[in-house]
């Protein structure tokens, strides 16, 4: 059934791809952005979010595409997936990607449950495990990464997911809302496949995310499914493709940089290092593109 969905940053390099998967599916879809999302149907509202006000205003908006629509009154918002962030550290100073993330991802919440939007699906990060963006390098407590991990990150933007997080389970507690956070691997996006033979030359160049990626296609179908799955209440589950992006064996890409760390379950050939089980078996998430594919080699099969 088409649905009314506002997605937040869907101008981004995740963002257009989760835009267009929705609009594929058939739902109507309003992109609250800094930066107009072009050549597409959905609309782009230009929204700040860390402006509370504009975000009370942007969600009761309407989701038609243009001003001469038949209907221009606002219906009822459906669900919400929420991507706007800045994306990574080094990008502006460190207490604005805390303030910007965090401030947004609150006032989205906060307007959210006032209005009685039950459904919102935010992106988290894999940098909340403390490895991608310390300050040093760390070794992880244990591999592979999964959603019961210790995270005790040193940097502000990995310090501003965790406490989005924090957050959407405290608006969850309020509302008993549905609120699923995704920590995404690395986005990659069907160009980015032809970067893969640079990565291999330099296997350690990877490591501070496991040699993880997810394609932007495969996010986008993971969101989707966050907002046609009700009923898990607060979620945070990892969003990962199935294999590693190496052509070294995960086994060899372990014992020559992270020999000392526990394992603590058994391991595919090539399987990924940022546990994809638990969306899974929520959200039946199966990724559908690997490196391997798009480099024309055999693709692997996929996870069960």
């Amino acid at each position: 059934m088409p649905k009314n969905i506002i997605v937040t940053g869907g101008s981004g390099v995740a963002g257009k791809w989760v835009v267009k998967d929705l609009l594929d599916h058939g739902h109507q879809v309003l992109n609250l952005d800094r930066t107009v999302l072009r050549d597409s149907a959905a609309r782009t509202l230009l929204t700040d979010l860390t402006d509370a006000g504009q975000v009370f205003n942007a969600l009761a908006s309407t989701t038609v595409g243009h001003e001469f629509a038949g209907e221009l009154k606002p219906a009822p918002i459906d669900a919400i997936i929420h991507f706007a962030a800045i994306p990574r550290v080094m990008i502006c100073p460190d207490n604005e990607v805390f303030r910007i993330n965090v401030m947004s991802t609150y006032n989205v919440l906060d307007a959210a449950s006032k209005y009685g939007i039950r459904k919102v699906v935010i992106a988290s990060s894999e940098t909340t495990y403390g490895l991608v963006f310390a300050e040093h390098e760390r070794m992880p407590e244990y591999l592979p990464l999964d959603e019961n991990y210790p995270i005790d990150p040193m940097d502000s933007y990995a310090l501003s997911k965790v406490v989005n997080e924090a957050t959407a389970k405290a608006f969850h507690a309020r509302t008993g809302a549905d609120i699923y956070c995704l920590r995404i691997g690395n986005v990659i996006e069907p160009a980015d496949y032809a970067k893969f033979p640079a990565f291999f030359t330099d296997p350690g160049q990877r490591r501070r995310i496991t040699w993880s990626y997810i394609d932007a296609r495969d996010l986008a179908t993971a969101a989707r499914l966050g907002v046609d799955t009700d009923g898990l209440g607060f979620q945070v589950m990892n969003v990962a493709a199935d294999n590693v992006s190496s052509d070294l064996p995960t086994a060899e890409l372990l014992s020559r940089f992270y020999p000392t760390v526990p394992i603590r379950k058994p391991l595919g050939e090539f399987e990924t290092l940022l546990s994809n089980e638990k969306i899974k078996g929520l959200l039946g998430f199966r990724p559908a593109h690997d490196w391997r594919h798009h480099l024309g080699q055999t693709p692997l099969p996929l996870g069960s």
